[in-house]
């Protein structure tokens, strides 16, 4: 079995596109067309097996999108465990306006699990054997579910003996953090919503990423601040890795190429910041390529000789 464990309840098929110009009103022509499987679970697990890691995605799937959304991860050769659920699998898509290079990204929202239908998942991940080194709860949750399935899905990851990694935002961020998780990864909005104030500026939310970790509620809070880079904190070290300057055509993915990176590196033994490094430079790799495209190890691997570490 897997060293990885990842699991999205709220998966999804994302859809890109591009026109010329957005007009309302008038019928836009598209020029091109690409599926890809989405979820942030989903998209860790692609990017911890684009590493060469060893990794296994735990999620729900419905009618004819599940199906679909099925056949697409299993055409990337990521080994995976679908709960079969009523509800149609949601699709997200994005659309590039040629014109002005500007991406315009519409999420769409899940439809209801069932509670047998979460439970489930949570019964898939507490019975993985041998025990996983790493659990990942990534992305939204759907309908239905309620907002401490990741608290719940963290007990079982201690039940296991395995570190959870979290990447999710709101009530769910914060009931998980209650109950104690090694690594979260919020935006500043994110943390902003997490403190409870719309005002904090970056010193303050990482004041408040130390408080969380000298409660012993987190071990390391990766903030993401978009194209101004990252920020790691740990009990020790405040570090920053500003981000790489690039010709960025969609930041779809981005985040998730980032963890899946961090998590593909901590797994095969490497120190956090060397996983850190990694994780900025995936982030940026993703963003080189059109579309829904997740990075790609290589490029990954070559812009990390470009992320500079730097201590705050």
């Amino acid at each position: 079995m897997a060293s990885i464990v990842t699991l999205t309840p709220n998966p999804a098929v994302d859809l890109s596109t591009s026109v010329d110009r957005i007009v309302p009103m008038l019928k836009l022509r598209c020029t091109t067309q690409r599926r890809d499987p989405g979820g942030g679970g989903i998209n860790v697990a692609r990017v911890v097996k684009r590493f060469g890691g060893d990794v296994e995605a735990i999620l729900p799937a419905g009618g004819a999108t599940g199906d679909l959304l099925r056949r697409l991860i299993n055409a990337e050769g990521v080994p995976n465990r679908i709960v079969s659920v009523e509800a149609e699998t949601r699709e997200d898509f994005s659309v590039t306006e040629l014109s002005t290079g500007s991406q315009y990204r519409f999420v769409l929202p899940g439809q209801p699990l069932q509670e047998p239908e979460w439970h489930a998942c949570l019964d898939a991940l507490a019975a993985t054997t041998p025990t996983p080194r790493l659990v990942v709860g990534s992305g939204s949750l759907p309908p239905g579910v309620p907002s401490d399935f990741y608290a719940r899905a963290a007990a079982i990851a201690a039940k296991l003996g395995a570190r959870f990694f979290l990447d999710t935002s709101g009530p769910a961020l914060a009931a998980a953090i209650e109950h104690g998780v090694t690594l979260i990864k919020p935006s500043l909005n994110e943390m902003r919503q997490l403190i409870g104030t719309k005002l904090a500026d970056r010193p303050e939310c990482i004041a408040a990423a130390r408080r969380l970790i000298a409660s012993g509620r987190v071990e390391v809070v990766v903030l993401s601040l978009a194209h101004l880079g990252a920020v790691m904190i740990t009990n020790d070290q405040v570090l920053r890795a500003p981000a790489i300057p690039i010709d960025a055509k969609s930041s779809v993915g981005a985040g998730d190429s980032f963890l899946g990176a961090m998590v593909f590196s901590i797994a095969k033994g490497d120190g956090i910041v060397d996983a850190f490094r990694l994780g900025a430079a995936a982030g940026a790799a993703a963003l080189i390529h059109e579309g829904t495209e997740l990075c790609s190890a290589a490029d990954a691997r070559r812009l990390s000789a470009k992320v500079q570490i730097e201590p705050l």
